[in-house]
C-alpha cells in the first residue's frame, strides 16, 4: 500500500479546527493543509505579528482558504482563558484541536508566568488547560478529534515523572523528554476519561520523527547546524513530511483512540504514518491518573464531562 500523504486527507469543508504554534514548522504546515482540505482554520501564536503573517502566507497559498489568526500564549493560563472565550463566543463546534505548540532544549530553568518551570508548562500543562478549556466546544462536534504533538523521546528513561517541574534538577534535554511522556500520558488519560463519560471524542498522540523545525531555537549553534545539514537529509525528513503524523492523526479514517502515531520508517525517524509504539512508562494507567489530578491541582482547570 502507498503510504499516505496529505492528498490524502478528506473534505474538510465545514469543519473547524485549531493548531497551536502554527506560525512555522510543523504548526504552520498542519494548518496549510488543513486549510487545503477545506477546513476554517484558527491560526494561533504567542506573537500576534507571526501568527498574522503565518495566516496571510497560508491563504496566499492555498486559493480559498478560510484561515484566521489568533492570540495564545501556552505560558499564561490568562490569556489562554481568554482565547478560549473568544472561541465560545464564535458559537462553533470544534472539530479539531492540534496540540502542537512546543519549546526544547531551554538552556537554564525559566518558569511560565503562572510559575510552571517552562518546558513542562507549555509543552504539557498550557496544552492541558486549553483542551479543557475548550471541551464544550469539541464535545458540541459530531466527530471531534484531538491531536497531541510528542516526540520519541519521550520512550528514553530521561522520561520520568518523578520531579515534574524539574525543581530539585534541571537538564534542558530531561526536562523535554518528560514534558512529552507527559503528552503522551495526557492523550490517554483524556481517552479513558472522555470513554467513561460516554463522550464521543478522539485523543491520539504523535510524534513527527526526526526534523529540522524551529524547536531547535535554544540549541547550541553548533547542534542547530548539524540538525540542518544531518538530520533530515540523512536520518530524518523535511516539515511537509513532519506534519504528516499529526494530519493523519486529525483526519484519516481508522484511526484508533488512545493511539500513538509517527513515521513508520527506518527507527520512526522518517517515512509513511501509521501507528507506532508507545512509551513503555504508559502501560501503567495510573502514572497518567496520577499526571492528570496533579496537572488539575496546579492550572486549576477541571474537565466538565456530560452527565450520561
Amino acid at each position: 500500500m502507498d503510504s499516505w500523504t496529505a492528498e490524502d486527507m478528506p473534505d474538510l469543508h465545514g469543519r473547524l479546527a485549531v493548531v497551536t504554534g502554527a506560525t512555522g514548522g510543523i504548526g504552520r504546515v498542519t494548518a496549510r493543509e488543513l486549510a487545503r482540505a477545506g477546513a476554517e482554520v484558527v491560526v494561533t501564536g504567542r506573537d500576534p505579528g507571526r501568527a498574522r503573517r503565518a495566516a496571510e502566507e497560508v491563504a496566499g497559498e492555498v486559493p480559498g482558504a478560510r484561515v484566521r489568526p489568533d492570540l495564545l500564549d501556552l505560558a499564561d493560563l490568562a490569556g489562554m482563558t481568554g482565547f478560549a472565550h473568544r472561541m465560545e463566543h464564535g458559537d462553533r463546534p470544534l472539530d479539531v484541536l492540534v496540540n502542537n505548540a512546543g519549546v526544547m532544549a531551554v538552556p537554564e530553568r525559566r518558569t511560565t508566568k503562572d510559575g510552571f518551570e517552562y518546558t513542562m508548562g507549555v509543552n504539557h500543562l498550557g496544552h492541558y488547560a486549553l483542551t479543557g478549556r475548550l471541551l464544550p466546544l469539541l464535545l458540541r462536534a459530531p466527530d471531534p478529534r484531538v491531536v497531541t504533538v510528542s516526540a520519541a523521546i519521550a520512550r528514553s528513561p530521561m522520561a520520568e515523572l518523578s520531579d515534574l517541574q524539574s525543581a530539585r534538577s534541571y537538564h534542558p534535554m530531561a526536562a523535554y523528554a518528560k514534558s512529552k511522556l507527559a503528552n503522551v500520558l495526557f492523550a490517554l488519560e483524556l481517552q479513558r476519561r472522555a470513554d467513561a463519560a460516554g463522550a464521543t471524542l478522539t485523543s491520539v498522540a504523535v510524534h513527527p520523527g526526526g526534523s529540522a523545525t524551529g524547536l531547535q531555537r535554544y540549541a547550541p549553534r553548533p547542534l542547530r547546524f548539524l540538525a540542518r545539514v544531518a538530520l533530515e537529509p540523512l536520518v530524518g525528513h523535511d516539515v511537509a513530511e513532519a506534519a504528516l503524523p499529526s494530519l493523519y492523526a486529525a483526519t484519516a479514517a481508522g484511526v484508533q483512540p488512545g493511539g500513538f502515531y509517527g513515521p513508520t520508517g527506518r527507527f520512526e525517524q522518517r517515512g509513511g504514518p501509521g501507528p507506532v509504539e508507545l512509551p513503555a512508562q504508559t502501560a501503567d494507567p495510573d502514572l497518567g491518573l496520577r499526571l492528570w489530578e496533579a496537572s488539575e491541582a496546579l492550572t486549576h482547570v477541571a474537565y466538565r464531562w456530560p452527565r450520561r
